[in-house]
């Protein structure tokens, strides 16, 4: 608009208008026609604020243009400035929680540090107070523990063994190198005992270390010698013990065939007593055949009487002869053939009256015992189930014993089964203790109350292992294992 402005005022001010404009407001007499000047100059006016207005307005125009982009820009500012308002409000929100988590895990790391210190204290002071004694091993045969026990039994101090090949620190270990290797190799545990007996007895295990970034073992060595000799001196006790129940239990077997004998000595004396001489020849004879007869008796008894008392000799004095090989349903016979002639219940039932079933597996094994010893175990049983049989005062009731041979799984079974008088819970659980009678010396002592020496024979002396399942209405079961190959 200034530049069309200055562009009127020049053109107005040059020569050649005024004299155009001079001549067009004059009239033919040569004098200035007003009324031309007035209409020419409201017209150029007119004209000039057309433009002006012209110009204002597209000027308003560019101003409103301007606001509104102002505005635009103004708007847009203060949403960012909002938004970047807001976003720095929200990380302040997380720099907080960062921080507080920051604090917290601090804490936590303090707690866990803390925890971790009293639990290695903990473990060192666990290491140190352990009866056994604990050696650590990398794969490379060096110490990485050794413990107060460790150097107690050694005589070498921790510090002197840590990080040292083990046979340098302690070459008297009964440990070898081959036994560490097959413990890594295999990843399984080595348990083994390594004795020197009347000095020294100890427990061996080396298992390797699991779930551990660096391959190694542990080596315990404990020291049972005193135990072990506790529990020698235990079973001398018990075998002491049980001598007591096993006196009585021999009288009631020597009892049967001594009043036998005493019973055919009585014979003889009434034979031969004044006034019973034989008066014919037939009756000489008939009396020289009764004379035999109980010869034969007594002395079967006597033979009886002599095994009974040799098994407890053998018994007393301990086992001096080596197992052998015999056949299970041999040994089983035999004693039954025994049971026949000397065992007898209170009630007067005769083993011999009793119906035996027998369940013999066939080509039974070969078992390694002591057949004497086992003997006296069978006829026990028998004796305990005649008792049991003898205590039935039910009408019909057939006293019946059934024994089965077998094996499974390597083993060899023996179950003795009565229809007799059950067991009770408490019966069953100290059937196999050694009796201590706090009876009156005169009062008769129970021969089947106790089967400890059983029980010591079977799971000491044979290795083996003797349970009893009672029923008040079906009987009792007495149930042996035998290994073929075990011996004492």
């Amino acid at each position: 608009m200034k530049k069309y402005l200055l562009l009127t005022l020049i053109f107005l001010q040059s020569q050649s208008l005024h004299a155009g404009l001079s001549t067009l407001f004059k009239d033919e007499a040569g004098k200035t026609n007003w009324q031309y000047v007035a209409n020419w100059s409201s017209g150029i006016l007119i004209i000039l604020l057309s433009f002006a207005a012209i110009s204002l307005f597209f000027t308003w125009r560019r101003v409103q243009k301007s606001n509104l982009a102002l505005k635009a820009i103004r708007n847009n500012l203060e949403l960012r400035v909002q938004e970047r308002t807001a976003t720095l409000d929200e990380s302040n929100r997380l720099l907080r929680e960062s921080n507080q988590l920051l604090e917290q895990e601090v804490s936590q790391h303090v707690i866990t540090s803390g925890l971790l210190k009293s639990s290695e204290s903990y473990i060192r002071n666990i290491l140190k107070s352990m009866p056994l004694m604990l050696i650590g091993l990398n794969k490379n045969g060096r110490v990485t523990q050794w413990n107060k026990k460790a150097e107690d039994i050694s005589g070498v101090a921790a510090a002197n063994a840590l990080d040292r090949d083990l046979w340098e620190v302690y070459p008297a270990i009964t440990v070898s190198p081959r036994q560490i290797s097959q413990a890594m190799e295999n990843n399984e545990t080595i348990t083994f005992k390594q004795s020197q007996p009347g000095t020294y007895h100890f427990d061996i295990t080396i298992y390797p270390l699991q779930d551990h970034s660096e391959t190694g073992v542990v080596i315990l060595v404990d020291d049972v010698t005193k135990r072990v000799l506790a529990e020698n001196m235990l079973i001398q006790h018990d075998k002491m013990s049980s001598m007591g129940e096993l006196a009585s239990t021999m009288a009631h077997d020597i009892n049967t065939p001594l009043q036998a004998i005493l019973f055919d000595l009585s014979s003889f004396q009434r034979l031969l007593s004044p006034g019973n001489g034989a008066g014919t020849e037939s009756d000489r004879g008939r009396e020289l055949d009764k004379f035999s007869s109980l010869l034969a008796d007594a002395s079967e008894k006597g033979q009886h009487v002599e095994s009974i008392i040799n098994n407890l000799l053998s018994f007393a004095r301990g086992r001096s002869e080596v197992s052998q090989l015999a056949h299970l349903p041999d040994i089983m016979e035999h004693t039954l053939e025994l049971a026949n002639d000397v065992l007898s219940a209170p009630s007067r039932l005769r083993f011999r009256d009793i119906r035996i079933e027998r369940h013999y597996e066939p080509d039974l094994p070969m078992v390694s015992c002591y057949v004497t010893e086992l003997q006296q175990v069978f006829l026990s049983l028998f004796r305990h189930a005649c008792n049991a049989l003898g205590r039935v005062a039910e009408a019909g009731h057939e006293p019946r014993i059934s024994i089965e041979l077998s094996t499974q799984y390597e083993s060899l079974w023996i179950r003795i089964s009565h229809n007799g008088a059950g067991l009770s819970s408490d019966e069953q659980m100290h059937l196999f203790e050694p009796f201590f009678s706090d009876q009156a010396p005169d009062q008769a002592f129970d021969a089947g109350k106790r089967l400890s020496f059983s029980y010591f024979v079977i799971t000491e002396q044979h290795r083996g292992h003797m349970a009893v399942t009672s029923d008040a209405d079906t009987g009792t079961t007495f149930h042996i294992e035998l290994n073929p190959e075990a011996q004492s």
